[in-house]
Order: structure tokens, then sequence, then C-alpha cells
């Protein structure tokens, strides 16, 4: 019986319908262990009978087969899927295989259908996904528009921490238009007196007792107890009780098996299964779909395993594995799992090398890091060069996770390894990975140290694609420090080495660096980069070029070119997510916190700031997104600025590379200034001088000024950019202008506060107030003051400042053109900005507003009169 179920089994009707009328859905249904969410399916499986269902699901008992439901859903597809899979072919063309199937459907099959060729997909238990299936259910979401496919995800909604995966996923899902969630409650205690009627348990105490949860309660009313056992382990073990001591020992091992095990596995490991399937069915503990045995519940599984005595424990996953590998089951990951538990070293290291190979080339790099860390804990007697392959091999899949500490470790374990097996090309290697680990750990000494032993190292056994990397990896520690004439000799050495060995990573990468020092250079560089990403694309190399997305931002970010960073950042970013690449990610996300900085977007940068900090550790990775959001909280007077900033300026101190000892310093002295420490903010700017000269020119004409504005004139050599350059010859109106047009307010807020005239004080202080910088527009007021200045403003008060829906200042902007009927296209062109951040903004303004569609959030910010509201 399903009760309280009426408004979500509506729900899911309406959300088909939409789908059948050509607008996909994904739905997102969420509720605790037992809260009914298998069961709301099923009930709604028998209400659309008429669609195409595809059900897939994940199993919590072990570390999950990369993409485990896709294969799942090729069993079912069958055709040009299924063939991929059993090929092993790169993620990519998994995905699109998938996309195709679910979108064309065969003739005969469509005219059979009255729903119009309509195709359920259902993942269930999503909370046990591996990243790659969680990456395949984003991708599918993103594609939804003009399909006939509802996707129905289940997970549970408890337990998951702000680092989560699946919360992130969920939480980017949520801003689709497409997307759509349900949320299951526990029952009420009116539902639960209805399922105890017949019974003799007191409705009340079986109703506190277990919270409503729809599994313990049914477990507990149709095991015909005469009192509420304490939990619903205790409720599914009463059940387990009444069973033949037979039947128990066929349960237990299926326990161990997982919540689906198959009939042939079960009878080869328990040969008592044949005697006793009736009566396991007939308990409800298990469920008989056909090619394989469901256990009714996780819960009542769990509850299973853990009865087994540990004496058995080991005998029978042993079992479990040599039945597995005699039926011919190649899942790599779970033969892995039962390997370790039964501790078989030299299996586990076959089966945990397999599934972490297979994980890594599908980009499911938690998974592979996982089943590398189960080989290595069995490789102590291992052979010392398959010991150091190990170890490699996980330094590569953890730094992709933006986890630099447990890479550096891991690459220290693996280069003392390859010089006790005396393998010099691969300890050659291996110093050039820990070059690149040193700097994203900010140890810029050890990063230049570790890439010149690498190429003395190589150098002498010849060329090679490890020489050509290892020159390539010295070319970028010369670009990152500002000798790019060095690095570009270097480079292009490394060039034509990779090209003679078709080492195609290592030239996308050089023809990365080699573009970057370029754009220093001043010199044309677009052309080489895009090369560099292409090649990196078309041959599955994703770090690379997921590097080369980064630098694109970045590049285009310090030449004032926002729109452009915007695009390369939005395209990498789903590049990157659509990878589980935290790595790149994180670059892009401090970019974006950085350009948001620049252009005045706050609310956004430190909302994207926030979640990056909480998220990441990785030293490097930080320093945008702690100097952007460290400056805005000391302008608008928030108690956060230096613990960032603070943070910020160490690691670039660290790291020694001129770019990150500038961006914090910068920072630093404006803060200070903003308080009144004059005295700090120069010393902030005196730490920049002995790396000018390797500065860019906005960076170096910000020296210049900032001395300048703090009463101490210096001279910079070398080109500055045209906005300082016209500051600093007194037209501070001209410099305002140009910092306007380029999309710049606060530098152009600072360059009227410099000019000091009445006028420009005012348009200044007007600026900062728009952007809510309180203590800026303070600092404007003072000298307001001090020129003798009258009828200074006050400024806004709060309740003028706020919102009256809550927008933030970036939606309000949306909403005005949403008002007069703008299409997101033509909005993100209009402020420089994605398509994508423009979905997301209408989706907030549509929740902010209570209204589903674009027209009646224009007609209720009509009747609410928020067009041109200030906003938050």
């Amino acid at each position: 019986m399903l009760l309280e179920r009426e408004s979500a089994l509506a729900s899911l009707a309406a959300f088909a319908a939409d789908a059948e009328r050509g607008d996909g859905r994904l739905v997102l249904i969420s509720a605790e262990a037992g809260g009914g969410k298998s069961a709301l399916l099923e009930a709604f499986a028998t209400e659309l009978v008429d669609a195409r269902w595809l059900w897939a699901a994940s199993d919590g008992l072990f570390s999950p087969r990369p993409l485990g439901p896709l294969y799942d859903l090729a069993e079912q597809l069958g055709g040009e899927l299924l063939q991929l899979c059993a090929a092993q072919a790169p993620r990519d063309q998994l995905f699109r295989a998938l996309l195709r199937q679910l979108v064309e459907r065969e003739p005969a099959e469509r005219q059979l259908s009255k729903r119009d060729a309509l195709t359920v997909v259902v993942f269930e238990d999503l909370h046990w996904a591996d990243e790659a299936t969680i990456d395949l259910v984003q991708f599918l979401a993103r594609r939804l528009r003009d399909s006939r496919i509802l996707i129905l995800a289940t997970f549970r909604d408890e337990g998951a921490g702000p680092k989560d995966a699946l919360r992130i996923a969920v939480g980017d899902l949520a801003t689709q238009n497409s997307t759509k969630r349900i949320a299951l409650e526990p029952l009420s205690s009116g539902a639960v007196s209805n399922l105890a009627i017949g019974s003799r348990l007191d409705p009340h105490q079986l109703f506190l007792l277990t919270g409503g949860n729809p599994f313990f309660v049914t477990e507990v009313v149709s095991g015909g107890m005469e009192s509420v056992p304490s939990s619903a382990r205790d409720a599914v073990l009463a059940r387990v009780g009444r069973l033949t001591p037979e039947a128990r020992g066929v349960l237990e091992a299926a326990a161990l098996v997982g919540r689906r095990v198959e009939p042939g596995l079960l009878a080869g490991i328990a040969p008592a299964f044949a005697s006793v399937a009736d009566e396991l069915l007939g308990s409800d503990l298990l469920a008989d779909e056909g090619t394989v045995l469901v256990f009714r519940h996780e819960i009542a599984r769990l509850a299973v395993e853990q009865t087994v005595p540990a004496r058995r424990r080991q005998p029978l996953h042993a079992a479990i594995l040599q039945t597995l590998v005699e039926l011919g089951i190649a899942d790599d990951a779970r033969l892995a799992f039962h390997a370790e538990a039964a501790g078989d070293p030299s299996a586990v290291l076959l089966y945990a090398v397999r599934a972490a190979e297979l994980a890594s080339r599908v980009a499911s790099h938690r998974e592979s890091a996982h089943q590398y860390e189960r080989a290595l804990r069995f490789a102590d007697d291992a052979p010392v060069a398959a010991r150091a392959a190990l170890y490699e091999a996980y330094a590569r899949e953890v730094s992709l996770l933006d986890r630099w500490e447990d890479a550096e470790v891991a690459a220290v374990r693996a280069l003392e390894l390859w010089r006790e097996a005396g393998d010099r090309v691969r300890e050659g290697n291996v110093l050039s990975r820990l070059s690149g680990i040193a700097w994203r750990l900010c140890h810029g000494g050890d990063c230049t140290r570790y890439a010149e032993e690498s190429v003395r190292v190589l150098e002498p056994l010849g060329p090679s694609a490890e020489l050509a990397g290892a020159y390539a990896g010295q070319a970028g520690d010369l670009m990152i420090f500002g000798r790019n004439e060095e690095a570009l000799a270097v480079v292009r050495i490394a060039r034509e080495m990779a090209t003679r060995f078709d080492a195609f990573d290592v030239l996308s990468g050089a023809m990365n660096t080699e573009a970057c020092s370029l754009f220093e250079l001043g010199e044309e560089w677009i052309p080489l980069l895009t090369e560099a990403l292409d090649l990196a694309i078309s041959h599955d190399h994703y770090a690379v070029a997921g590097r080369a997305y980064t630098n694109f931002a970045e590049l285009f970010t310090v030449a004032r070119d926002f729109a452009s960073a915007e695009r390369y950042r939005s395209e990498g970013l789903a590049y990157c997510e659509d990878r589980d690449m935290d790595v790149y990610g994180a670059c892009l996300v401090g970019n974006l916190v950085l350009c948001y900085e620049t252009t005045g977007n706050w609310d956004e940068a430190m909302e994207r700031g926030d979640a990056l900090l909480a998220r990441f550790a990785s030293p490097i990775n930080r320093i945008n997104a702690l100097c952007g959001t460290g400056i805005i909280a000391a302008r608008r007077g928030v108690g956060i600025v230096w613990e960032r900033l603070n943070e910020g300026a160490e690691s670039g101190i660290r790291v020694a590379e001129p770019e990150w000892i500038a961006k914090p310093a910068f920072a630093r002295a404006e803060a200070a200034w903003l308080e009144g420490d004059t005295e700090l903010a120069l010393s902030e700017i005196e730490r920049v001088v002995p790396v000018v000269d390797y500065l860019d020119p906005w960076q170096r004409g910000a020296v210049a000024v900032w001395f300048r504005r703090l009463g101490r004139p210096y001279e910079v050599t070398g080109a500055i950019a045209e906005p300082h350059r016209l500051l600093l010859s007194g037209e501070a109106d001209e410099s305002a202008a140009l910092w306007r047009t380029l999309g710049c307010p606060v530098e152009a807020a600072l360059a009227l506060y410099d000019g000091s005239t009445e006028t420009q004080l005012r348009r200044s202080l007007e600026i900062f107030e728009g952007l809510r910088a309180t203590a800026s527009a303070n600092l404007v007021r003072a000298r307001m003051r001090e020129t003798g200045v009258r009828s200074i403003p006050v400024g806004a008060r709060s309740t003028t400042r706020a919102h009256p829906s809550g927008l933030t200042r970036r939606e309000s902007e949306v909403l005005t053109f949403v008002t007069r009927g703008a299409t997101n296209a033509e909005i993100a062109d209009s402020l420089f900005i994605s398509q994508k951040t423009v979905d997301h903004h209408v989706s907030a303004i549509l929740a902010k507003l209570g209204t589903t569609t674009r027209a009646e959030a224009a007609a209720e910010a009509e009747r609410r009169g928020l067009v041109g509201a200030p906003a938050q």
C-alpha cells in the first residue's frame, strides 16, 4: 500500500507529460534510506505502461565499477552502445552513443508506442554512483531540450557533506530549467496508523520509533511482530530468524555478494540454494527479477551482512571471487573488492590495477585513485618496479583531483623506487611530474630544482618522449618565472622532439607554454594556443586540454577581454566537469572569481569563491579566490579580509612567481589603504618591486599607480597599460572612461578618486555606493571633506540598498532584459557572460519570484515594480 505519495505521483505524471511534448525532464527524487523512493518508481511504472522503461542502479557494497549503470543500460539497449562498451571505448563516445539511442528509436518501435516514443531512464541509488556516472547524468541533463526523455534519479539526502560529489552535482543540476525535484517526506502518524490496522501494534509507539520511515513501518507490520523493535535492522533480523538454518546460510552468502545476486553465482558459492530458493523468495527478503535476485532493500542486505561471523567472511569472499571468475563475470572493480575481502594479494593487484586503469580511461579519477589505494595496500611484496609504477599512477590520478599533498607523497615514493630499480627514464619522468606538483603546492624552489634535475637525468640517455616532456616542463618553469625568451628556446626543442615521437600530450603542452610566453612578450598567441587545445581534445588528453582552457581564460582576463575569457571558461568548466578533473575546474572557478571581482559582480564572486575555498585545498588554486573575496570583503567592510589575504600572500611568496607575488600584494595594499594604514600599504607594493620587470603591462602600471596614490612616486621601466598611463599623466577622466569601457568599475572609481575634483569624487562615490563598497565609499567621503566639498551624500540606507525580492545585482540586470523580451543569447551578448550563466540567473529569478515561466516573471516584476530596483 502506497500512502501519502499522491502528490509525488501527480508531479511525475506532469513531468512525463512535459517530456512527451518534447520538453525533456530530469527529476531528482530524494529521501532518507527506506523513504520509499523505489516504491514510488514501481508505482509510477504501473501508471506509465506505454513508455519505454530503462533501469540502471548503483550498488553500495563495493567501490563501483566506473559507469556501471551505463553498462546496465547498454545490456537493455544493445546496438552501438553495447558494442562500444565491449570495446572499452572512451567515455565521450559512450555518452554520445547512449544519447543517440535514447533519442533515435526504431520506426517500428515508435509505431507501437502510444506515447510517441517517450523513454524513461531510471538511475537508482545515485548516492552510490561513481563520479563518471554522475557526470553521465549531468551530460544527459544538459541535452534534454527538445527530447522525449524523462530521467528519474533517486538518491539519499542525508549524510552528504559540502564536498560530496553528488551534492555538488545536484546543486548544479538544480539550476537548469529541465531539472525538477521531488523530496519524499516520512509518513505522517495518520498513515502509520492506517498501516497498523489489523496488527497488534500500538500505532503511536510505531510512529515514534520508526519516525514514519516507510520501509521500517512496513517491515514491522508485515513481519507480524507484537511489539515494535528498536531499529529497522532488528525488524529485518526478526524475519531472518524464522528461516531454516540452511536458508539463513544461503542468505548470508547472498548478502556478501551485494544487493543484486546472480542465481548462478549464488548456486556456486552456496550449494543449498536450489533447495531453499522458494523459502527465501517466500520470506519477502529476496525478490526474483528474472536474471537476478534482489534484496528488497539495502537496509535488509546490510542487516544480514552484519550478522555474518568474521570467521566465515573471508572464505565466503574467496568462494565468491572464484565463482565470479569461473562464470566469466569481468567486472574488475567487483573482483577487486572480493579479492581484498578474501585477503588474496595477487588477485587484488591484478583486478584493482585493471579496475583503476579502466576508471582512468573513462575519466572516473576518484574511483581510479581508490583502486590504486587498494592495490598499494597489498603491494609490499610486489617487485620494486611494479610498486614504483603503482605509486606513479596513483600520483597522476590524485593530482587530477586537486589532491596535491597526496600526489607529492606518492611521487616521491615512486622516485625512490625507480632509483632503486635503476630505471633512469622513469626516474626522469617522475622528476618532471614532481616539478609540476611542487608548483601546485607553491614550492617555487622545488619546482625549479625538479625541472632541472629531470633534464640532467634524461639528456644523457638520448632523445625520447620523456626528454621532450622534461624540456617542456623546464620551459614551463622558465615561463612562469618571467624568463620568456629562455622559455621559447627550450620549448621549441621540446616541440620538435615531441613531434618526432608522436607524444601529442607533450606537444600540446609545449605549444601551450609557447603561446603563454608569446603573450607575455606582446606577440601573436591565439592561433598557437587554439592549435594546442584542438590537438589535446582530438587525442583525448584531458588534462592537457584542461590546462589549455585555463590559460585561454587567464590570458584573456589579463588582457581585459572578459567576453572571450567567459567563453573559454564556460566551455572549459563543462569539459572538466564532464571528465572528473577537479584541478582545472578549480583553476577556472578561481579565474571566474577574479573576473567577477574586477567587473563588479561581487555577490556572484563571493558565492563562487566561498564554495571553491570550501571544496579545494590546493594552494595555487586558492590564490585567485582568496584575493578576489578578500578584497571585496575589504571594500565592503566585512571581517574575513586579512584571514584570506594573508593566506593568499603566504602562498604567493612560497611559489615565488611574479604574478602570484603581485596579485596578493595589490589586494593587501588596497585593504591596508582602506583601513588608513599607509605604511603597510607601501610595504606591500614594495614587495612587488623586485619582480616588476617580469610583470605584464597591467600589473606593471598598477605598481606605479599605487606608489603615486600612496604618496611615493616610482618610475617603472617598460610598457604599461593605457588606463594606467593616462592616470599617471594626470588624465583621470580619460583613464576612468577607458576603465568603464573595459568593464572595470572599481578601477574607474579609483581613477576618479585620484583625480580629486568635486565632480570626479562624486562620480567615484556613486560607483562605490552602487557596489555596496562601504569602506571605499567612506574613504571617498573623507577626501571630499578634506577638499572642502559640501553636501556630501551620507549613503543609502540598508533598506534602500536591499532589493525588495532578494535579487543580486546581476539578477536584477538580467530581469530587466527578461521584461524586455530578450532571449538568453541576447542577454549573454549584452552582459558579456555565457548563455549558461544567464540560464542560471533566470532559474534563480524564477525561483525568487515564485514563477515558472519568463512571461510570468516579467508580469510579476511589473506588478511589484522591480525593474530598476536596487540590487543586494
